[in-house]
């Protein structure tokens, strides 16, 4: 037997696709591939899906018990005004605003859009203890450039927030936008 077998098998499966034709040859191409990927990404991704649903139905067990455990040695919950606190915390102080705006700067620079100018406004409001600094930024660059700022600067800064857009073309043709955004930084009054 020896070589002749699988010579044999290889002559009649060349025999078989020339058979098939051009669409034969593609569904089978396309049926070998889609086993292949089968065997190599979708059946290890599915045993890291089981595992990560088990692991979140161990999570989700543990929390239905913890309440009945009333923090049995475990990290007590924030109340009250601890809460309160812990939420003004997250707040950048006050005199920290050069720096938020430099790091705003450096992310329009990164993302290539132009500031042509800026307007400033510090908010104080009543029984507040968070500042609001309105920011109006007129920039200019193209629609994916301006969209990545915002990204970018939404993510660079957590306090900061978009509190509107303006978009304007010059024309039709034209690549670059003049965008009209406001962000509002918002600070922690005080000494904490």
């Amino acid at each position: 037997m020896g070589l002749s077998f699988p010579r044999n098998v290889l002559l009649r499966m060349r025999w078989q696709t020339e058979r098939l034709g051009a669409a034969g040859k593609t569904g089978l191409g396309l049926f070998v591939f889609s086993a292949v990927f089968f065997v190599v990404a979708v059946l290890p991704q599915q045993a890291e899906s089981k595992a990560l649903m088990m692991r979140a139905e161990a999570i989700q067990q543990r929390l239905k018990a913890e309440p009945a455990q009333e923090n049995n040695g475990r990290t007590p919950k924030i109340q009250g005004d601890q809460a309160l606190q812990a939420f003004y915390a997250f707040f950048p102080k006050i005199d920290s605003s050069p720096f938020w705006i430099k790091e705003l700067v450096q992310v329009a620079a990164q993302r290539g859009v132009e500031i042509t100018g800026t307007e400033y406004r510090m908010v104080h409001e009543r029984d507040v203890k968070l500042v609001r600094y309105e920011m109006v930024l007129p920039v200019r660059g193209k629609y994916a450039q301006v969209r990545g700022f915002i990204a970018d600067t939404l993510r660079t800064v957590p306090a900061m927030a978009l509190a509107d857009v303006a978009l304007k073309r010059q024309d039709a043709e034209s690549e670059l936008l003049d965008a009209n955004l406001k962000f509002n930084l918002y600070l922690r009054e005080g000494k904490k």
